[in-house]
């Protein structure tokens, strides 16, 4: 279940507060969080990459297609794990929310489905009406 705006507001003063209070406690809370396991999943994924070259070198010595054709899948598979695992890992001192700031918040409109919007402006006009009673 997602938070309200209301709660993702109050975690990100809290997570501000955090790091204005004690930044290295922040920093070493973050660091075995997120970051830490995307960069581990880009690490496996370039040692996928490398599995995927030796399969495709070997498919090509033993003269066998379908080996060399794995081999290719598996360098295309692991490279766009690795370049999306890449980009998607927070930088330190950043915060790993997506809508942080205003320009994540403006993506995260942009992404959002139709039943989302539908089910914010429900929930918004609920809202209303129980604060106009």
């Amino acid at each position: 279940m997602p938070l309200s705006e209301h709660e993702q507001r109050m975690l990100e003063q809290m997570e501000r507060a955090l790091y204005a209070e004690d930044p290295k406690f922040a920093t070493a809370l973050e660091g075995s969080g997120l970051r830490t396991h995307t960069r581990r999943r880009v690490y496996q994924a370039v040692a996928g990459f490398l599995v995927g070259i030796a399969l495709l070198m070997a498919g090509m010595v033993a003269q066998q297609v379908w080996l060399s054709v794995v081999g290719f899948l598996v360098m295309l598979g692991c490279a766009v794990l690795a370049v999306t695992g890449w980009r998607k890992a927070p930088k330190p001192g950043e915060q790993p929310a997506a809508g942080a700031g205003p320009q994540g918040r403006h993506q995260g409109k942009q992404k959002r489905s139709m039943m989302d919007r539908i089910d914010e402006r429900w929930q918004r006009r609920r809202d209303e009406q129980q604060g106009g009673q």
